[in-house]
């Protein structure tokens, strides 16, 4: 594979983790009661759900940034390593309910091994992006 074609499919990669990741932090302003249940109990939730929002907005904003890509792409990798607690108080909390379908159950603990992936997703576009 040529070094263009190369750095053009890393900036696909890149701008689409952004999507991603620029999504979601809308959704922590749009929707926050839902980020706020699955707060771990030691913390804040409304602050930490802000908080992780911003984060997620920032460094999708990082990732569209070819310069600042490298660092935003580790930044992507620590933010979903962070969250993760969040995702098994998820699926715990629905596991414990008896209000909770099975669906939902399903989709929490399938969910939560998915995270690998994404963390997996986030080294790459640090590793791929452009040394400044």
């Amino acid at each position: 594979m040529r070094r263009r074609e190369r750095a053009r499919r890393a900036t696909r990669t890149a701008t689409l983790l952004a999507v991603v990741l620029g999504g979601a932090g809308v959704t922590h302003f749009l929707r926050p009661a839902g980020y706020d249940r699955i707060v771990p109990d030691a913390l804040p939730p409304r602050l930490t759900t802000l908080a992780s929002g911003a984060a997620e907005l920032g460094i999708a904003t990082g990732l569209a940034i070819p310069a600042t890509r490298r660092a935003a792409g580790w930044a992507a990798a620590a933010l979903f390593l962070a969250v993760f607690p969040a995702n098994v108080k998820m699926a715990n909390d629905l596991l414990g309910s008896p209000r909770s379908t099975r669906a939902m159950r399903l989709v929490s603990v399938l969910r939560l091994p998915l995270q690998a992936p994404l963390v997996a997703w986030a080294v790459r576009v640090g590793r791929h992006a452009p040394r400044r």
